[in-house]
């Protein structure tokens, strides 16, 4: 077992290492922030065109950051940018429309829409003030805990000064917290807010109805053309051949007994063209006796070995989920059976907290890319409009397995904790800490390197080695003080 003072020692020297790092890169983005600074200079005094290349450069950088951040502090950002514009349209007349304008060619209006498109998005901003203050605030800060070790081991060792051995001891109990804290606020800005996530989460959702509506408009036309082509068609002919046997009766009784044969034949087959269809729009087994016998009696009808394990005791799915997870476990049976080679699979199925999970595996050569697939674009569609999520991992030459995920999936008379009525909440304050913290954050760790000097000046005669590198050492062990509270205070408002 690990002891603590080697966990220590880990710890402090996995943090000043990385702070090191983000030092280092901080230092590397100089350059880049003073390019896009002086676009952005230019953009401001009346010039439009080197708006757009200082917005890429610095979502360039952003990107980089955001990379590094993960790779150094664990910490995990997702991209904020709102999607691209569509190209413009060609109006009727020939012309293309921007700002109620009319342009021959679509170069204007397509400049005009992305110009607009960088401008109202808030995470441009967000990544220019982060541009900015890593390298000169966040960067420097984070390589405090290795500053106060080497000067502080430096400083014990040369005079043996109990005052050296402190500062090395709080420089390396600073440097995970230090580390961390550069990494949540790195988050705080490179992060969406959470208005950008409703927004992105209404976009996809919008996105995904509309495919709804197109797949179930193709759906319905698929169904006329099956009732037109088969069973209508049947059931006419079935009329036909009964009309000719009633002509047929007086003069040919064998002939017209052979024509009503036929016309029972056709009907029959006619029914089951039906059977077939219905079965294709909901299952009876499905209707009658819900998504775990439907799953079953799917194990037992596929061409592949396969084991079910349900773990959802006498709760009833929605029937729109029952239908949706249906036919994309169907859809997955056929696909291991039909291109993966597989011989078994397995499907698990499990409901927790009104959220149902379905996983389904099989033994077959993977592969399986739902980019080159309809059906399992078809599958991803189903669910996305569901609010639920498809995952597949199906490396070439391995099994795949395919989790599909559906939160609020039971219908509600069966909801096992009916919600109580929702009461009006009383207003949290959680909001103004929220944005006092980041802004004291952000302004902390861009003036405190230009505050060393002031503050070293009146430390000078309190110091046990009266130099400037102790003074400015010391007053840098104030600033990572300061910097780990603000890391504890994030730490605890994301718990």
């Amino acid at each position: 077992m690990e002891s603590r003072v080697a966990l220590f020692a880990r710890r402090s020297a996995a943090g000043m290492a990385g702070g090191l790092v983000l030092a280092a890169f901080g230092l590397a983005l100089l350059p880049v922030t003073a390019v896009v600074t002086l676009l952005m200079l230019l953009s401001v005094i009346g010039l439009v065109f080197p708006f757009p290349p200082a917005v890429r450069l610095s979502r360039w950088q952003a990107r980089l950051g955001r990379r590094i951040t993960l790779a150094v502090t664990g910490v995990d950002i997702d991209e904020p940018y709102r999607p691209r514009p569509a190209p413009p349209v060609r109006q009727p007349d020939g012309w293309y429309r921007a700002d109620n304008r009319l342009y021959k060619k679509p170069t204007i209006p397509a400049y005009t829409q992305r110009l607009d498109w960088l401008l109202k998005d808030p995470a441009t901003w967000r990544d220019l003030l982060w541009g900015i203050g890593f390298p000169l605030g966040a960067a420097p800060a984070a390589a405090i805990p290795a500053a106060m070790l080497l000067y502080g081991a430096a400083s014990a060792v040369a005079s043996g000064s109990l005052a050296g051995v402190a500062l090395a001891v709080a420089g390396a109990a600073l440097g995970p917290w230090t580390l961390r804290a550069a990494g949540l606020w790195n988050r705080a800005l490179l992060a969406p807010t959470q208005r950008a996530r409703l927004a992105g989460r209404v976009r996809d959702l919008a996105e995904s109805r509309s495919q709804e509506v197109d797949a179930q408009a193709a759906q319905l036309r698929r169904i006329e053309r099956d009732l037109h082509d088969g069973a209508q068609a049947r059931l006419v002919a079935v009329g036909m051949t009964l009309g000719a046997a009633e002509r047929l009766l007086d003069t040919d009784p064998a002939a017209a007994i052979a024509l009503i044969g036929k016309a029972q034949e056709a009907s029959a087959t006619a029914l089951a063209e039906l059977r077939r269809l219905v079965r294709g729009i909901r299952p009876p087994v499905l209707a009658e006796r819900g998504l775990a016998d439907a799953l079953r009696a799917l194990a037992v009808d596929s061409a592949l070995d396969v084991t079910v394990t349900i773990d959802a005791p006498g709760e009833r799915c929605g029937e729109a989920v029952e239908a949706a997870v249906y036919f994309a476990v169907s859809e997955l049976l056929t696909n291991a059976a039909r291109h993966g080679g597989a011989t078994s699979a397995a499907i698990d199925m499990t409901v927790r907290r009104r959220e149902l999970t379905v996983v389904v595996r099989d033994d077959g050569s993977g592969g399986a890319d739902p980019a080159r697939g309809s059906g399992l674009r078809g599958i991803e569609r189903r669910l996305t409009a569901l609010d639920g999520t498809f995952t597949l991992d199906s490396p070439p030459g391995e099994p795949t397995v395919a989790t599909l995920s559906v939160p609020e999936a039971l219908a509600p008379e069966h909801d096992p904790e009916p919600e109580a009525p929702e009461r009006a909440a009383a207003p949290s304050p959680s909001w103004n800490l929220r944005r006092v913290t980041a802004l004291a954050g952000a302004c902390l760790l861009v003036v405190l390197p230009l505050l060393l000097p002031v503050a070293a000046y009146w430390l000078v005669p309190a110091l046990a080695v009266p130099s400037w590198p102790a003074a400015v050492t010391t007053a840098v062990a104030a600033g990572g003080a300061l910097l780990l509270a603000g890391g504890i205070v994030g730490s605890v408002r994301r718990a």
